[in-house]
């Protein structure tokens, strides 16, 4: 697979996790904490660096592949930090992902895709028996691991 269909398929994989909790939202009622939105935010990041990776060549490629990885990272730490801190606290407010939501003012720009509705303790739902953040944890691994080797470079 080339470098650019990598970054393609990065970026389709970033946006269409986006569109999936959009759809367990708005279609199935499960509503987000503000960790799950962080995490919806790290996404589009991702995707957005994807997608230039794939419009750029060369250098500038990998080093947009390189930027994937940390933004993947972040977001498992995200991930990890839902299920084992947050799930288990009465409230998110004021937490670092509340903070820069707010800080930010996505959820005012965009309310329908990143407005906070839900509590951490309230958000945990679970997919074929996995936790939801789980999903996006796995992602996230994938996702960076592709931005190290985006940042290799096709093999000579």
């Amino acid at each position: 697979m080339s470098s650019r269909a990598a970054a393609l398929l990065f970026a389709a994989a970033s946006f269409a996790s986006v569109i999936a909790a959009l759809v367990a939202q708005h279609g199935f009622g499960m509503q987000p904490c503000p960790w799950c939105i962080l995490q919806r935010i790290v996404f589009v990041l991702i995707g957005l660096v994807a997608l230039g990776a794939a419009l750029a060549g060369g250098v500038l490629r990998r080093m947009l592949g390189l930027l994937i990885a940390p933004l993947a990272l972040a977001g498992a730490a995200a991930a990890l930090y839902q299920h084992f801190v947050a799930a288990k606290s009465s409230s998110c407010d004021l937490t670092l992902a509340d903070r820069l939501i707010r800080g930010l003012r996505l959820d005012s720009l965009l309310p329908a895709v990143f407005e906070v509705r839900g509590s951490c303790a309230d958000a945990a739902v679970d997919l074929f028996g996995v936790p939801f953040e789980f999903w996006s944890l796995a992602l996230f691994v994938l996702l960076a691991v592709g931005g190290f080797v985006l940042a290799r470079g096709a093999p000579r």
